[in-house]
């Protein structure tokens, strides 16, 4: 997999727009109905980086850092400010913010995670690029220390649990996390004059299996 564990600077994709997007195929039948199914288990988020560029600075900034990931060749981290964290926007993280998994006695790798809810209905949610000092994990109300009692992969977003945990308990996990993204163009188009004007450049950003 070619990808950098570098995230695009937060300063400049603060300010950008995108969100997640999901591919249902839709078949109108002959009596009007609709059948609706989709290939995809998870969304895939799209930005534009362009629209958080706000000085000529960040034009340096943005083609070295383009330069430097060789166009789409590499993928990269993303701060996604408007969903970055397993807490609300407004409250601080904490280890009990999310149950990643239910203890079987034997397994003791498991993958963050955060459950999207709406009515009864939720969506489960990988996390592949936590950000490395944010995590804290629990074991129902007990909160466990890195290094002793796991080890954390921020490349995967992996926990390995230093002893299973017992049949039924839950296993939570807080944490802050970055997309992992590539540019989803082959050229950075930037007019010195039409920044000045106020007018900046489309920098689209597609998020990648990792």
């Amino acid at each position: 997999m070619n990808f950098h564990e570098v995230r695009f600077p937060a300063s400049l994709s603060f300010g950008s727009v995108g969100g997640p997007e999901r591919r249902t195929d839709v078949v109108t039948l002959a009596n009007g109905f609709e059948e609706r199914n989709t290939p995809w288990a998870h969304s895939r988020r799209r930005y534009d980086a362009g629209l958080g560029l706000r000085a000529l600075e960040d034009i340096e900034t943005l083609i070295a850092f383009f330069e430097a990931r060789q166009g789409q060749l590499y993928g990269f981290r993303w701060k996604d400010w408007s969903d970055y964290k397993s807490a609300r926007p407004s409250a601080a993280v904490a280890f009990d913010d999310q149950e990643i998994a239910i203890g079987d006695g034997s397994t003791v790798t498991f993958q963050l995670a955060k459950t999207y809810r709406s009515g009864v209905f939720t969506y489960q949610r990988p996390i592949a690029k936590p950000v490395a000092g944010s995590v804290r994990v629990g074991i129902e109300q007990d909160e466990l220390r890195e290094g002793v009692d796991y080890e954390l992969d921020t490349a995967t977003g992996f926990i390995t649990l230093a002893h299973p945990p017992e049949t039924g308990l839950s296993i939570n996990a807080g944490f802050e996390f970055d997309v992992p993204v590539r540019f989803d163009t082959a050229s950075i188009q930037t007019s010195v004059a039409s920044f000045q004007a106020g007018e900046a450049p489309a920098v689209p950003v597609v998020e990648v299996r990792v």
